[in-house]
């Protein structure tokens, strides 16, 4: 892939090491957050940009493009949608494990834009399986044009589908951010209802009992007074 914004395609590293030749395919600017929009379904280039709100529609074009040719995405003709090959899907791991170490770093700040999908997929960061293990709650996430169902695996793991209609024993809706304070924050689901940051639909006592299985997300500490 190109170290440019452009289309020109040019190797980054030229060596034989498997790292390097990784970074070659996806390690140009956007490249894994193009992936992280696809990673639960497959989307229109408007549907992508949206989740990418910092995007210029040229280097979103770029990106597809770099990444289809890569053989990580395809884009059939005529159905005007984009979706991620098996090798594509292959990056899963990378991304949580790339997100899992930004959590711990200085300067992460959960209260800049988080995409639908990213608030999704990020139950696989935050969800404790030592207490998810053998429950049997079913989430739904209504986030407008984005709407989720989460299951939970025997041993405790998140598995987030994207649906028409979002489904379970609760529905949160609300925008990606107030999702993810709700289920991450300090503060109860109930408080956030109440605040109207989120609507819970359901058994809201089911989606306090989510909340309850996550870990609390690390805020920023607050800026002295000057």
């Amino acid at each position: 892939m190109t170290s440019s914004e452009g289309g020109e395609r040019r190797l980054r590293y030229d060596e034989g090491c498997p790292l390097g030749h990784a970074l070659n395919i996806i390690g140009d600017r956007w490249a894994l957050l193009v992936v992280r929009e696809l990673m639960l379904s497959a989307k229109r280039f408007q549907a992508i940009r949206e989740g990418l709100p910092g995007i210029t529609p040229g280097v979103l074009k770029g990106r597809l493009d770099q990444l289809i040719d890569a053989g990580l995405v395809i884009h059939p003709p005529g159905l005007g949608y984009y979706a991620l090959t098996p090798s594509g899907r292959g990056l899963r791991g990378v991304l949580l494990e790339v997100a899992r170490w930004g959590l711990t770093q200085p300067g992460h700040d959960p209260r800049k834009f988080i995409s639908p999908t990213s608030a999704v997929v990020s139950l696989n960061l935050m969800m404790d399986p030592d207490l998810a293990a053998g429950s049997s709650l079913v989430a739904g996430f209504d986030m407008g044009r984005e709407q989720f169902t989460v299951h939970i695996s025997r041993d405790g793991r998140p598995l987030p589908e994207a649906v028409d209609a979002a489904d379970g024993d609760f529905v949160l809706r609300g925008p990606g951010n107030a999702i993810v304070m709700t289920m991450y924050g300090p503060l109860p689901v109930a408080h956030m209802a109440a605040g109207g940051a989120v609507e819970v639909a359901g058994d809201a006592a089911a989606a306090q009992q989510w909340a309850d299985m996550c870990a609390t997300v690390p805020m920023p500490a607050a800026a002295s007074p000057g």
